[in-house]
């Protein structure tokens, strides 16, 4: 089972996502938050695959909350999934940058959401493609000039590579095709990479790849 725990100021719409995830056979939501400091202590609690988390909530805001989960020594493995009102919200690129593994806007599509849990989880791919591929642009339209690529020196030529395909928004299905090579095999490269760079998921490896140089703005084009 998937343990879900929903982290929303607005109870409708905790309502409404429990309603949906629990009635999947794969997911249970076990826990849920009105604001920031209970879902920190939520996680803590609950241990949750993934944590459903809205942008903006009183008492701590779920980017500083995202910052304790993802910063937590005892929580490695909780990903965490911002949610927005806006595709574009000034404060999702930070969210990313604070270890966040994605972003959903709250009116997504009910299958969407689903998905989205599952991918995450897996550690599959980035989560809405067309909404990830804009939020790339953004970091690298922010992006300073890049760090010494030192830390990119225990990866093979391959894994180069498909890091910096994953760096601009291809899924391990794309890699594969780009590569010929099976979708199993890109998704080994990108988890080897993952685990010689300590990054958490996949999106933390998009933002090491624009900030070693090995990605750079003008490849979006």
């Amino acid at each position: 089972m998937i343990r879900v725990l929903l982290a929303d100021d607005q109870l409708l719409v905790r309502a409404g996502f429990k309603v949906l995830l629990d009635a999947q056979p794969d997911i249970e939501v076990v826990a849920e938050a009105g604001d920031g400091q209970q879902a920190v202590a939520a996680v803590r609690a609950h241990r949750p695959d993934v944590a459903l988390m809205d942008i903006r909530m009183p008492v701590l805001d779920g980017l500083v909350a995202t910052r304790r989960i993802t910063r937590d020594p005892q929580l490695p493995d909780v990903k965490v999934v911002m949610l927005t009102t806006f595709e574009l919200d000034e404060y999702v690129f930070e969210a990313i940058r604070s270890g966040a593994s994605g972003f959903l806007v709250k009116d997504t599509e009910p299958e969407e959401l689903v998905r989205a849990v599952r991918a995450v989880v897996a550690g599959d791919a980035l989560l809405s493609p067309g909404v990830t591929r804009r939020l790339i642009a953004e970091f690298a339209a922010r992006s300073k000039e890049p760090t010494a690529a030192d830390a990119l020196s225990e990866l093979t030529d391959r894994e180069r590579e498909v890091m910096a395909l994953v760096g601009i928004g291809l899924t391990n299905e794309e890699i594969a095709r780009r590569l010929v090579v099976s979708p199993l095999t890109a998704k080994t490269h990108v988890s080897r990479a993952m685990i010689k760079l300590g990054a958490r998921d996949r999106a933390q490896l998009v933002v090491l790849a624009y900030e070693s140089g090995l990605v750079r703005p003008g490849w979006l084009g």
